[in-house]
């Protein structure tokens, strides 16, 4: 049976490596860094990540979707904390099963790094840095621990090393004999990773089950659920400015910037100061490249193809249903990887370029309008559509819930119609047209993309 070379053991290269060995080939898994499960992440880069359907749906193919709901908590809707101080709590859906799950970044790689080492035809290789990629051979050098340089080869080579990919960078060296495109966007925001404590009764100190959010206009603050009672919390901030990182320099600063404008967060972070200047500010952008696979023997997948911004909770997802469509690409073609390779990428490049403007688009929505009347006023009314009518979804629930739904189809729908119900409530006809009208016109819309 071929051996395939992956180099990268995040998340997507572990599923990767545990669906290939499932499928009978040798697997060489090799990992820059070290084990994770013997030592700790660094502190401020364990960001906790929203698994929905499209993930768990990967993670069932490869019979993992049982253990992995073992870790996760369900979280049902955005709680939104407001600047005049109420909260609000917006569900993602208007059906009772669907819901993201909070779970650790760490901890389900350390399950699938657990997974991936009962198969006897996977080798893990940690320390082993790959320097450089012979596209054409599958091939590369690996540097280890102790400084050698080992030389690694097989029938197919795979990056999922993510959006610092040696392997994409290798395809860009060969522009021209690839016609290699590539794009880098970077937001003029960052991210910076705080905590809540566990509450004082040894239990959550604000709502478990939701995603909380503190929308600002230009900066906000979001939460999400650890198993042991704590939050994760996640600055949004830019680099400039009066939210800036780069002005939020001193310890009186960022207290009395949270004082002003995230007062009952300042109250659940006694830890804020530390925290803040021992955490390092991480940079947020998208990466779009075409193409994907190289001579029939290499191929990029996961963020080394298609990083995104975390604000649909889909970059893990979407990188798990990359090994679900691979999967099937593999069922199709199998022992032909020219053709695995190709289809793989011809089907996925379109998806992945509509989560990553999705994700850019969610970006403005949390920041800005989920706090605006008129988008409250959409989501009511989409509330009830979802309660009412069987067919219809909204377009976070067309992304989020619908597995079977192409990234593209979604965004083409649900942008069409986001636009149509919200001019829809400017002209007040939430309260004058009736439920079954606005439904009507909602499937005519829809019926345009399918």
């Amino acid at each position: 049976m071929d051996k395939v070379i992956i180099v990268g053991a995040g998340l997507c290269g572990t599923l990767l490596a545990i669906r290939l060995a499932q499928h009978g080939y040798e697997v060489a898994l090799h990992e820059k860094r070290v084990d994770l499960r013997t030592e700790t992440l660094d502190a401020g880069r364990s960001i906790n990540l929203a698994l929905s359907h499209r993930g768990l749906k990967a993670l069932a193919l490869a019979g993992l979707e049982e253990a992995v709901r073992k870790d996760c908590i369900p979280m049902h809707g955005r709680m939104l904390h407001l600047a005049n101080g109420e909260t609000r709590l917006s569900p993602y859906s208007g059906r009772d099963d669907e819901y993201i799950n909070s779970i650790s970044r760490p901890g389900l790689n350390a399950l699938l790094l657990n997974e991936a080492e009962k198969y006897p035809n996977v080798s893990l290789q940690f320390q082993s840095q790959c320097l450089e990629v012979d596209l054409a051979n599958a091939a590369g050098k690996f540097k280890q621990a102790d400084g050698s340089i080992k030389d690694v080869s097989g029938d197919l080579l795979i990056g999922t090393d993510g959006a610092g990919s040696v392997v994409r960078r290798s395809m860009m060296s060969k522009t021209t004999a690839l016609l290699f495109n590539y794009s880098q966007d970077f937001l003029r925001h960052g991210y910076k990773e705080l905590s809540i404590k566990v509450g004082a009764s040894g239990g959550y100190s604000i709502e478990k089950n939701a995603l909380h959010i503190w929308p600002r206009g230009k900066f906000m603050v979001i939460a999400l659920p650890n198993l042991d009672g704590s939050f994760t919390v996640t600055m949004f901030h830019p680099y400039e400015g009066e939210a800036g990182f780069n002005e939020l320099n001193t310890p009186e600063k960022v207290t009395s910037f949270f004082t002003k404008y995230y007062p009952d967060l300042l109250a659940e972070m006694p830890n804020l100061e530390v925290e803040y200047f021992e955490n390092p500010v991480g940079t947020l952008g998208t990466i779009k490249c075409y193409p994907w696979q190289a001579f029939g023997k290499s191929l990029i997948m996961g963020d080394a193809s298609h990083a995104i911004v975390p604000f649909y909770g889909q970059g893990m997802n979407a990188s798990f249903e990359d090994v679900l469509v691979f999967d099937k690409y593999l069922d199709m073609y199998s022992g032909n990887w020219e053709k695995v390779l190709y289809h793989f990428q011809e089907e996925r490049v379109k998806d992945a370029n509509a989560i990553a403007d999705l994700a850019i688009d969610n970006f403005h929505e949390m920041q800005n309008h989920v706090a605006d009347p008129f988008f409250a006023r959409k989501r009511a009314l989409e509330m009830k559509l979802e309660q009412g009518y069987e067919n219809y979804r909204s377009k976070y629930s067309l992304v989020t819930f619908l597995p079977d739904l192409s990234y593209s189809k979604a965004k083409a729908i649900g942008r069409a119609q986001d636009e149509w119900l919200l001019e829809a409530v400017k002209q007040d006809r939430d309260k004058t047209d009736s439920l079954d009208d606005i439904y009507q016109a909602l499937e005519k819309l829809k019926a345009t993309f399918i």
